[in-house]
């Protein structure tokens, strides 16, 4: 090998593990799946082990033992919805918000939605979220929740309300497409690839 070219990582250089951690680490901070959870009268439902972790990751202040800190948005009557953000996920949400002018509409909209009309919360000591009646009644939620994934945040849904609207829309939409249509087509030239 000529001295001016630099040498192959070997499996146990620190700087390819560094990088290989960063990776594992980014990627372990996306929630994926879906699921359903049964809700019980006082509004306990369970959160899949799997974003409890995403949920941990994204908590700057959680240590092994405790219990990671979320922030649920509901928002105004057009979202039928709760969306839950990781922390740091609700902190760059907060550093967007606060670039935009101060007294402007977009910022003051933005600040009603994500400060006034949201649930700060932690998953309990059994993996749980309790849901106040107030965000229970909003979504018409009862005995079933539906989780889907939504990369950096995941949403909770009555199974009825996601089925009847969210995914008859997306149905609906992939209707119009041609019939050889590969979604992954829609990946071509995202994020300014």
């Amino acid at each position: 090998m000529a001295a001016d070219q630099p040498a192959p990582f070997a499996s146990g250089d620190s700087f390819g593990t560094r990088d290989a951690e960063k990776r594992d680490d980014r990627l372990g901070r996306r929630f994926r799946g879906e699921s359903h959870h049964k809700v019980d009268t006082k509004g306990r439902v369970s959160i899949p082990a799997s974003f409890r972790r995403v949920l941990e990751a994204g908590d700057p202040n959680w240590q092994s033992g405790s219990n990671p800190e979320l922030v649920i948005v509901y928002g105004d009557q057009r979202r039928n919805f709760l969306e839950c953000y990781t922390m740091e996920a609700i902190e760059e949400v907060d550093a967007k918000i606060d670039a935009l002018p101060r007294g402007s509409m977009p910022r003051k909209m933005l600040q009603r939605m994500f400060h006034g009309q949201s649930f700060p919360t932690n998953v309990d000591e059994t993996g749980r979220l309790v849901l106040p009646a107030k965000l229970r009644n909003k979504i018409d939620l009862e005995a079933e929740a539906f989780f889907i994934a939504a990369g950096d945040t995941f949403q909770i849904w009555k199974p009825e309300t996601y089925e009847e609207e969210e995914l008859a829309k997306s149905e609906e939409w992939m209707d119009d497409l041609p019939e050889d249509f590969d979604p992954m087509e829609l990946l071509d030239g995202a994020g300014g690839a």
